[in-house]
């Protein structure tokens, strides 16, 4: 056997343990790479039509922390699939029953209109899908339909028109005219302003859905001679009410409280003509702590616009996610999860946050108001606290 034969034999022998070390080093690999479970998320939210701006600060704000972390919410390589509810309930539960049932979703995220919200919540919480509400809070969710697998990140709907009763009551405003829509979430908002208003109601207006010249509602507010307006007036109504306001020779004499009508979405359109104007809510982007500013700031470096409560709520419910999740280490243990969910562990931009028996937020509420920061950009700047870690009415009717 000569020396050249031996040393081809080592040779080989040697390539032949170096291709099964590889082999077996790519199929360990292999067998981690399967190992690491993704975290699929459904995001609905209303992504067309007029009402399509809201929708999309809340998927911006849900995708800045995914991004933030990124792209793997508690450390779960994530997949975000975004549907669009269309604003119509029966489209919305066909999407929502395939998000959960073909695509295996974890969990749901979002919604920001009531109808959506009521038609959606009940087939998602039966199916024990954990669902993350980011913006629609009707009463019954929150009371007597509560649900362990439901969470909200935005305000119950009425809480922002009770902050409103009760700030008009303590500026002693004695008689008010109500201002909205004629539809029945809008009349709720109205009551709910009467809970925590201790004057009087001079006159509560209901202008048709879609009303865009309000002349006449200006002129009966003008003879009533009212110590304030209350308006709820979302959307592009809301727009030409403030407009109008502002040129009905009332501003400045007449106070205008409001509520979902003047915010960072409808904000740019009304620009001067609502300056100074009150609304409420539980957020606003000059609050001070550590995990809002790096919010706002990063939010507006990444899709050149300024955030909104809808923003700030999608951001959170990706926050929440986040932390439960690195908490648990995985979405397997469903209980696990949700008890880390309840525990709220994460830094709100709103500051104090945490969970009611209802699985809804205690929290803060501010009056803001809009103001101009250059001649072009103008925003929601939170001036006065009004309640502070307050929790909603319908918590009691809850029974888990």
């Amino acid at each position: 056997m000569t020396t050249r034969w031996i040393r081809l034999k080592i040779a080989r022998a040697a390539k032949l343990t170096a291709g099964l070390v590889t082999g077996l080093g790519l199929a360990c690999q292999a067998g981690l790479a399967q190992e690491v479970p993704e975290l699929k998320v459904g995001l609905m939210a209303t992504l067309s039509g007029p009402a399509a701006v809201y929708g999309e600060q809340i998927r911006d704000g849900f995708m800045l922390a995914v991004k933030q972390s990124n792209g793997a919410l508690g450390g779960l390589p994530t997949n975000v699939i975004v549907v669009d509810d269309k604003l119509d309930p029966d489209y919305a539960v066909e999407q929502v029953t395939k998000l959960v049932e073909e695509n295996g979703i974890d969990v749901l995220v979002g919604v920001n209109f009531s109808k959506i919200m009521l038609a959606v919540h009940d087939p998602v919480v039966r199916s024990k899908t954990l669902f993350i509400g980011t913006h629609s809070a009707p009463a019954p969710i929150a009371g007597r339909n509560c649900s362990r697998y439901f969470f909200s990140t935005a305000s119950q709907d009425d809480q922002v028109h009770e902050t409103m009763g009760r700030y008009a009551s303590l500026k002693g405003y004695q008689k008010v005219v109500t201002v909205a829509p004629d539809y029945e979430a809008a009349r709720d908002s109205v009551a709910a302003f009467r809970r925590h208003f201790k004057g009087q109601i001079a006159r509560e207006l209901f202008p048709k859905l879609g009303q865009t010249d309000f002349s006449e509602e200006f002129r009966e507010i003008e003879a009533i001679e009212p110590d304030a307006i209350y308006a709820f007036m979302p959307g592009g109504m809301g727009v030409e009410l403030v407009r109008q306001f502002h040129t009905s020779g009332l501003k400045g004499i007449v106070p205008f409280l409001s509520a979902r009508t003047i915010n960072a979405v409808t904000l740019p359109y009304m620009a001067e003509t609502a300056e100074g104007l009150m609304s409420a809510s539980q957020w606003a982007p000059n609050l001070d702590n550590p995990a809002n500013k790096r919010f706002v700031r990063e939010f507006g470096r990444e899709y050149k616009y300024q955030p909104s409560v809808y923003a700030a709520e999608g951001y959170d419910a990706a926050k929440l996610i986040h932390f439960a999740l690195e908490l648990t280490g995985g979405v397997k243990d469903q209980e696990a999860l949700i008890s880390a969910i309840s525990a709220a562990p994460f830094e709100s931009v709103r500051g104090d946050f945490r969970f009611n028996s209802n699985q809804f937020p205690i929290q803060d509420f501010y009056v803001v108001e809009g103001v101009r920061r250059t001649s072009r950009i103008y925003e929601m700047e939170a001036t006065a606290r009004v309640f502070d870690d307050v929790g909603d009415a319908y918590s009691g009717s809850c029974r888990m």
